[in-house]
């Protein structure tokens, strides 16, 4: 603890002053005397509690005066805290939203299985800017860059097939997504694009949506969801729905030549387990730049002083008050 106006204490002179004027009227005002001819009585009876507390209103308000000259002087503590400063990257999740995404190698599906790992990516990175583009035939932003996590996975969580036209427009989805980030300022920004599919469908090729990205510095890192061999689909027949075997087909080429050309990295994914470990390793690489400063953060602590002053005056008062009615 120090003192932010330490001169100030010499104010405690004042209830000094206080003390040695009482004790002068004390002993050297009152001299009330009587003449005896002997003082044993008075000796063997010894002080009166009243005698003592007596004087206990007085040493409360010095008590008081004393404590407010230390609030006056503002009594404070400091302790160093490390503050850490991160430099936030900018990410979009740009994530197939194609009906194959309902293929029942991942579980509950491959949809929700994404969904529920990118909400833990998510959560796990509190310092950036992250946002949400969704693709099939055509891709829209379902999410722009932002600091609210809570939003941002509420978005995510309402991710589903079936809201725009069905098919896999890798080129569109990338394109989207780089353009949430073309004016953004932060140092790193990425890409992390996820499908199941063949590019098939929009106007804009893989190729060229991978340029434009390593135009504007985007680093794209690439997933291809899907077991190998085949995967059970749920398909419609005419005696209602089930479930069929089909053959599981992503362009691994394409994804690799679109995180190569933009200096990311491709991934497979075959189950859960592994998307999860992918969005780890991710997670790790992209790590948020920090510096380390220490900074002093000060308590003031004159409150509890003031406290026990204000407690002091009140106990003072209802003292004084009884003993006026003392005979």
């Amino acid at each position: 603890m120090y003192f932010e106006y330490p001169k100030l204490l010499f104010l405690l002179l004042v209830p000094l002053l206080l003390v040695a004027h009482y004790l002068w009227q004390e002993l050297a005002e009152r001299k009330p005397h009587l003449r005896v001819s002997t003082v044993r009585p008075w000796k063997a009876g010894g002080t009166s509690a009243l005698a003592v507390i007596r004087h206990l209103p007085f040493a409360l308000r010095i008590a008081a005066l004393s404590l407010l000259v230390v609030c006056i002087a503002r009594p404070r503590s400091k302790s160093e805290v490390e503050k850490v400063d991160t430099e936030g990257i900018d990410i979009v999740l740009a994530m197939d939203v194609s009906t194959s995404m309902l293929a029942r190698d991942f579980k509950p599906d491959r949809l929700s299985a994404a969904k529920d790992i990118a909400v833990e990516f998510i959560a796990q990175r509190p310092a950036d800017r992250m946002g949400i583009v969704v693709f099939a035939g055509e891709s829209y932003t379902q999410c722009p860059l932002t600091t609210d996590r809570a939003t941002l996975i509420n978005l995510m969580q309402d991710v589903e097939t079936g809201l725009i036209e069905d098919g896999t427009a890798i080129g569109n989805g990338l394109a989207t997504a780089v353009a949430r980030m073309k004016d953004s300022d932060a140092k790193s920004r990425v890409v992390i694009l996820l499908t199941d599919g063949v590019n098939n469908r929009g106007e804009i090729t893989p190729q060229m949506a991978a340029e434009v990205a390593e135009t504007y510095g985007v680093r794209v890192y690439t997933i291809g969801v899907g077991a190998n061999g085949e995967a059970p689909y749920p398909v419609m027949t005419p005696w209602g729905p089930d479930v069929q075997n089909m053959k599981v087909e992503i362009d691994e080429d394409l994804l690799r030549q679109i995180a190569d050309a933009t200096g990311g990295k491709y991934f497979r994914a075959t189950d859960n387990t592994k998307l999860a470990e992918i969005y780890a390793e991710i997670n790790q690489m992209e790590k948020t730049r920090t510096t380390v400063d220490s900074f002093p953060v000060y308590k003031d602590l004159y409150t509890r002083y003031a406290l026990i002053a204000l407690a002091c005056f009140l106990l003072e008062i209802l003292l004084a008050a009884v003993l006026r009615r003392l005979p």
